[in-house]
Order: C-alpha cells, then sequence, then structure tokens
C-alpha cells in the first residue's frame, strides 16, 4: 500500500471527477489527501497529456489486425520511453512543490 511505503511522509493524490473517485466509501489513510480536479478541466490531468502523445505516436490512423498487434505496439512504445518524456509529458506547474 502506497501509505505503508511512506509511511513517514505526507502524500498527495490528484484525481479527476470520475465517479468512482469519488465514492462515499472510500477511506483514506491519515498521511494521505485527495484532491479532486474540477470537472470538464483535461488540461489539468497529466495523464490526458501522456494518453494523447500515445494516441498520436501508437494508434492514429493505424488498422490493428489483432489484439495482440496492438498490446505489442503499445509494449514496444511504453519500453523506448525516456524518464525525461513521461515528465515533460505530464510536467504541470501546479504540480511543482
Amino acid at each position: 500500500m502506497l501509505s505503508e511505503c511512506y509511511s513517514g511522509q505526507k502524500i498527495a493524490i490528484i484525481m479527476d471527477g470520475a465517479g468512482w473517485h469519488r465514492s462515499k466509501g472510500l477511506k483514506t489513510p491519515e498521511n494521505t489527501d485527495i484532491f479532486l480536479l474540477p470537472p470538464y478541466s483535461p488540461e489539468l490531468n497529466p495523464v490526458e497529456r501522456f494518453c494523447g502523445h500515445l494516441k498520436k505516436n501508437v494508434l492514429h490512423n493505424r488498422l490493428f489486425e489483432s489484439l495482440e498487434e496492438i498490446e505489442n505496439s503499445l509494449q514496444t512504445f511504453l519500453d523506448g520511453l525516456q524518464n525525461n518524456t513521461i515528465a515533460q509529458l505530464c510536467k504541470n506547474n501546479y504540480l511543482v512543490i
């Protein structure tokens, strides 16, 4: 569990407004705070930019013959990603502490 791995630190989790992120039954550990992004704000969600990059470079304008071919293309793309590419795609001013 994330909170156990970082038990001596404060954790901030930023989530979009998906229904399963807003469950009333969600229990968070004491060292964890959850912040929900405003509705209709994909530009604030770092995952949206990463997914856009993935679609543009792997899925866009391609016809795959099988699910296995899609999986292999995605795996090859992900294996070739550099940490700095991911950091640049997901960088956002509000994430800097």
